[in-house]
């Protein structure tokens, strides 16, 4: 969009947050259009840059966004910490029971099945079996 850019124009976006994800990097961005001579409106926010008061408006409103961001992210690290502390299984559900991981992993280190043939016969990605595999392989290394 920076490229496509001539002085005179406008920038419109619906809500500040999704022209950037930082303060820093709207203040460079606002920057920018500045140097190019572009205007830029927020419609949620009801900022236009082309004026003073708008100016200082988009980097109050800024500033919030920023702190809303880093609010929900400390709370989402800290719901996965407690999810974690509980002992709940986070990520998707594994479509190999216990059983049949360590059946795999036997068979595939007996020289039995390939595990390529693993991954057809439980209708999986080929990628489950190799990180089986390498996960394996990764905590026989750290004992």
């Amino acid at each position: 969009m920076l490229d496509m850019l001539r002085p005179g124009d406008v920038v419109i976006v619906w809500k500040l947050d999704r022209l950037s994800r930082s303060l820093r990097d709207l203040l460079s961005i606002i920057d920018t259009f500045a140097k190019l001579d572009v205007g830029f409106v927020s419609l949620t926010e009801s900022v236009d840059t082309t004026s003073a008061a708008g100016r200082m408006l988009l980097q109050i409103i800024g500033s919030f966004g920023e702190f809303e961001r880093n609010l929900i992210r400390e709370r989402t690290y800290a719901g996965i910490a407690r999810a974690k502390a509980l002992g709940k299984h986070l990520g998707r559900p594994s479509k190999l029971s216990a059983e049949q991981r360590a059946e795999v992993l036997r068979s595939i280190k007996a020289g039995e099945k390939s595990q390529a043939e693993w991954a057809r016969l439980f209708n999986v990605a080929p990628s489950a079996i190799s990180r089986l595999v390498a996960k394996e392989a990764l905590t026989k290394l750290l004992k």
